[in-house]
């Protein structure tokens, strides 16, 4: 029989969870394995490298979480019963927050395949794993080979309270928190951040931050004690070196050209002008070294590192970016609202080169979203879909499913959006906003904040407050940082820091910040919030000249709601046998409609009048008997002194022998048939919900004649007789008292 692993498993207290760390006992034939545990909640997460046979030209690193249905006790609610390949937004979001924190932290030089993936093995309903997957990871790269510049820590921090709480639970985060902060961090500064917040300050977030970069810090002393104990020799890794003498006559070839196109305002132009010098240079090179195959492969490194130097000396020393801009200017603003004729909402929102058409569209509450989790199936009332077709760069390539780019920008700014929503109990419909972006020269996600809200005031769906945001940058050279307004795309790529704050007039709503360097100190991070500000309120006020505050009305394109309540009891009849009259209701109307058990009934039509035809249609079987009124009812049952008649749906009636006719009737068979229809009066409500209906009332006040009520309310003769007939005295005066 085999002996278990020998396992090593260290512990520590965090904020109010304890956090285990174990290796050796999975997974060992990966280049690092760790289970990370706090609660029942457990993620093992491998990380594994293996060599290339050519160089790809970029690190080939991928993340993936997934989140397995049986660590829930949960059996997953695909047709096939497994978890599918296509991961779910969630899953490529948490992905995503692996990503961009662990890929800057590799040795230049490095270049090796590396696979991470984190699978969630154990859930409970109080500890999220995306943050345990986090931390897992930089755990299992720190005690591998691989050349990982870590440890750091992934952590969430939330404010419940008036106080900042570390890895606070599901039910404190969707119910109590104000601020829902997903961080990851180096022992010396903050390294990535995502998160939402309900209109936050800026020094709110800049204080969680630094709180929770402070309390984290056993988890590094955990990470290495770990290492000390498991871990491997690292791989020798060569940064690799330049050139110089490649790089010297680059420079003389092709210095002014290059200076010339990186002061080209316009996108596609400077691109042309880049393209030419690279090309120059790699003829020229190719020219002086013929045989030399491995200088004019440095031709492309060379430039790009050329191309950096500039950009940066020209901010560093006169204050000016490449499009001409200072360091604090947004770049011009155009809005359109109302572009598109047939939806219910729309606008063109563009910002310097960059330019987002955005979309709004309401549905019923059956156009939720639905979807399988570890706490069990959610729904979304809000969507916000956001795509870069290929144009929007000037590329021509195979249009496929989102990248996880896209499902993450989506997100953002759904997060940004959100907090500003209507109330669903007082706007109860499906919302869905898309962004197609049309041309990209530096965030468009932000531009998808802006565009989005537009578009829903557009639609007249009745927001709080307009939301927008702006992508700041980072450049620093020495001690000196430099933070820089809506950045460009050369921007983010020749920079140090990729930060998008969204938020209202009144405070944050999201934001999501990467550093390409090791971190940035606390005060640097407040400017650049400060400065965020700034711009925020700037694009906001341009938003109010456009459109201050939502349309007083929906689209008449839009779906039209309404709401009734019905009688519980009555909601049977509503439906229908086999839902056939609701069928009925919605294949003429074309309305969807919604019933709850309390009665409450949501009508969502395309159009005003089928919105009124469905109200009455459904109504119609809530009706209640009024005395005095006339019913054209279908007889039901025939019985020997009378006949049960239904005047609603559900409803029915008694029509006694004596109330037929103004002549007396010998048998109830020589008038009626059963379901035959025949008009009635209700002429009373007894005691336990009997119905007396007449049609001898509804004949008399046919002819002209006046009606009575009390005439008709007196009690029907008893025994059973046809018509109330006896061959006594007695009945003989009743028949007289009912003719007069």
């Amino acid at each position: 029989m085999l002996k278990p692993f020998d396992a090593t498993r260290l512990t520590t207290k965090v904020g109010d969870l304890e956090i285990t760390l174990e290796a050796g006992r999975l997974a060992n034939q990966a280049s690092g394995a760790v289970w990370i545990q706090s609660g029942g909640t457990v993620v093992l997460v491998t990380a594994t490298t293996q060599k290339l046979a050519e160089d790809r030209g970029f690190f080939p690193l991928t993340c993936n979480y997934q989140e397995m249905a049986y660590a829930a006790g949960r059996v997953p609610g695909n047709y096939f019963r497994r978890e599918i390949g296509r991961p779910s937004e969630h899953e490529t979001l948490v992905s995503r927050l692996i990503d961009r924190p662990i890929r800057p932290l590799f040795a230049k030089g490095f270049a090796d395949e590396v696979q991470i993936i984190a699978t969630v093995l154990s859930a409970d309903k109080f500890v999220n794993p995306d943050v345990l997957a986090l931390t897992g990871a930089s755990a299992a790269l720190h005690i591998s080979k691989m050349p990982f510049l870590g440890p750091i820590v992934g952590a969430r921090v939330g404010y419940v309270n008036n106080e900042f709480v570390l890895y606070p639970t599901y039910k404190g985060m969707s119910e109590q928190s104000s601020m829902n902060l997903i961080f990851a961090a180096t022992r010396e500064a903050v390294v990535m951040v995502e998160g939402g917040a309900q209109f936050v300050s800026e020094d709110m977030v800049a204080d969680a931050l630094e709180w929770g970069h402070k309390e984290m810090q056993p988890l590094f002393d955990i990470q290495d004690e770990l290492r000390e104990k498991v871990g491997v020799p690292k791989m020798e890794v060569t940064p690799p070196e330049r050139d110089e003498e490649v790089a010297s006559y680059v420079a003389e070839i092709i210095t002014d050209d290059l200076k010339a196109a990186l002061t080209t305002p316009e996108k596609m132009p400077r691109y042309a002008a880049k393209d030419a010098a690279k090309a120059k240079a790699k003829e020229a090179v190719a020219e002086k070294f013929p045989d030399d195959l491995e200088k004019q492969k440095q031709v492309g490194d060379v430039v790009n590192d050329m191309t950096k130097k500039i950009v940066r000396d020209r901010i560093v020393n006169e204050g000016l970016r490449i499009d001409g801009r200072d360091t604090t200017t947004v770049r011009p603003l155009s809005i359109e609202v109302g572009l598109l004729p047939m939806t219910h909402g729309s606008c063109l929102f563009r910002r310097g080169e960059t330019s987002s058409l955005a979309v709004a569209t309401l549905g019923s509450s059956r156009d939720e979203q639905r979807m399988d989790s570890l706490l069990g199936d959610v729904t979304k009332r809000f969507m916000l879909h956001y795509n870069f077709p290929p144009y929007c760069v000037g590329e021509a390539r195979m249009l496929r499913g989102p990248s996880r780019r896209e499902i993450g920008h989506g997100a953002l700014a759904e997060r940004a959006i959100s907090p500003v929503l209507p109330d669903p109990e007082k706007f109860p419909f499906t919302i869905r906003a898309v962004s197609e972006i049309m041309e990209s020269n530096g965030s468009s996600s932000m531009a998808s904040v802006c565009g989005c809200t537009m578009a829903l005031m557009d639609a007249g769906i009745p927001i709080s407050e307009p939301v927008a945001g702006i992508a700041m940058g980072l450049c620093k050279e020495d001690d000196q940082y430099f933070v820089l307004t809506d950045i460009l795309g050369d921007e983010d790529a020749l920079g140090d820091m990729d930060f998008k704050v969204a938020g209202t007039k009144d405070g944050i709503t999201a934001i999501q910040m990467d550093i390409k360097i090791t971190g940035i100190p606390y005060d640097v991070l407040r400017k650049a919030l400060a400065q965020a500000k700034e711009a925020r309120l700037h694009i906001l006020e341009h938003m109010n000249q456009v459109l201050p505050t939502p349309r007083e009305s929906l689209s008449e394109l839009a779906p039209q709601m309404c709401e009734v309540h019905v009688d519980p009891d009555k909601i049977r009849s509503v439906i229908g046998p086999g839902g056939k009259n609701i069928k009925a209701i919605t294949a003429e109307t074309e309305a969807d409609i919604d019933i709850e058990d309390s009665g409450k009934v949501s009508i969502f039509a395309p159009t005003m009048a089928a919105m009124e035809k469905a109200k009455e249609m459904v109504l119609y079987y809530d009706q209640k008997p009024e005395p005095g009124k006339n019913y054209l009812g279908v007889v039901r049952k025939i019985l020997e002194v009378g006949a049960l008649v239904e005047i609603l749906p559900g409803l029915e009636g008694m029509l006694h022998i004596s109330q037929l006719d103004v002549e007396r009737i010998e048998k109830v068979e020589d008038l009626l048939q059963l379901g035959q229809e025949v008009w009635v009066k209700c002429i009373s409500l007894e005691p336990g919900g009997r119905i007396r209906l007449s049609r001898k009332a509804w004949l008399m006040e046919e002819a002209g004649q006046e009606v009575n009520l009390d005439d008709f309310k007196r009690p029907a003769p008893r025994g059973g007789d046809r018509g109330g007939r006896r061959d006594d005295r007695r009945g003989g005066r009743r028949d007289d008292r009912r003719r007069r």
